[in-house]
């Protein structure tokens, strides 16, 4: 690791590395508590039920890679999904071995009630930034993503990832 750059030096890439890992580490406690507990789901499911309004019908797989989460913590939030009635199975017509699913009609309902708390949680966290920060985070985000989605598809080969339109 490369030691801290300076207030006038850029940043180097293994230093921002470090802080978008310790953001992630940060965002998880307030996305807990402050979505997760009170939309009675647990962290999991809500990356599995966000994947899935963002990315649309997806595998077990997709989701392993899009989320970032260990095979046996997905396929188990997909089980205590399906039994709630917020995913459904789906036949994916090119891919009779492919299994996705998709949110059913009360996944969505779930989803959307979920909303209100994260907007709450992204005010507390985002709400300070002027429109223009607000701005240039969307775009470094996105640029952010779009190099993570070249590495895994370099790195992985088979995966879907669906890229923002």
């Amino acid at each position: 690791m490369t030691k801290p750059s300076l207030p006038h030096e850029a940043p180097q890439p293994a230093d921002l590395l470090v802080r978008l890992l310790k953001l992630g580490s940060f965002i998880s406690g307030p996305m807990r508590d402050g979505v997760c507990e009170p939309a009675e789901i647990n962290a999991t499911e809500l990356r599995v039920i966000m994947a899935l309004a963002g990315e649309g019908d997806l595998a077990g797989h997709d989701l392993v890679e899009i989320t970032g989460l260990p095979p046996m913590n997905v396929s188990r939030a997909i089980a205590s999904l399906r039994d709630r009635g917020w995913i459904e199975d789906i036949v994916d017509p090119d891919n009779r071995r492919r299994r996705p699913v998709r949110l059913s009609a009360s996944g969505h309902d779930a989803y959307a009630r979920t909303l209100p708390y994260v907007d709450v949680v992204a005010e507390a966290v985002i709400g300070t930034l002027t429109l223009r920060q607000r701005q240039q985070l969307a775009a470094l985000t996105d640029k952010v993503n779009a190099q993570l989605i070249t590495w895994i598809r370099d790195h992985h080969v088979g995966v879907k990832l669906h890229t923002p339109d």
